[in-house]
């Protein structure tokens, strides 16, 4: 059963992996097309906050946003493969912080084709974020397993 699991978190960490490493490669001196789509919709999402909000959101170079991202995707999904909460709760904060800002369905009007396909995403990204949450409460929810104390031996004298 234990090798399954592996598996199973391999096969679920390869999306954030191979991400992360395309991501890596195509990085160059300015954060490379990630940083190139990511900024537009980084605007309009900071917009949006701060009109319902009234909150400012602060200056970010979207080169700094890409490598922190694949950092969160690379790291955690690294601890994850190997049972790791820490690199459950990386990759979950990734999802949280990306999800909203790159699949921005509630700015289209949902008669559009981009709401569709950026809905589809959004929901996929949702289905990553409950697999996580999963992991973390399965995780939290198994008693640890304790070490059994050795009976004190009785003194001969």
């Amino acid at each position: 059963m234990a090798f399954v699991s592996f598996v199973g978190r391999v096969l679920f960490v390869s999306v954030f992996i191979l991400s992360a490493w395309q991501e890596f490669n195509e990085f160059g001196i300015d954060g490379g097309p990630a940083a190139r789509a990511l900024g537009p919709k980084f605007n309009v999402f900071s917009k949006h906050v701060s009109s319902h909000t009234g909150l400012q959101v602060p200056v970010i170079e979207m080169k700094h946003l890409v490598a922190a991202a694949i950092a969160l995707k690379g790291v955690g999904g690294l601890l994850f493969i190997f049972g790791s909460s820490l690199g459950a709760y990386l990759l979950l904060l990734h999802q949280l912080i990306a999800a909203p800002i790159l699949y921005d369905f509630y700015n289209y009007d949902p008669e559009k084709k981009e709401f569709v396909q950026l809905f589809t995403k959004f929901t996929q990204s949702l289905a990553l974020l409950g697999a996580l949450f999963f992991f973390i409460g399965m995780k939290n929810s198994m008693p640890r397993r304790q070490l059994k104390k050795k009976a004190p031996k009785p003194k001969i004298m």
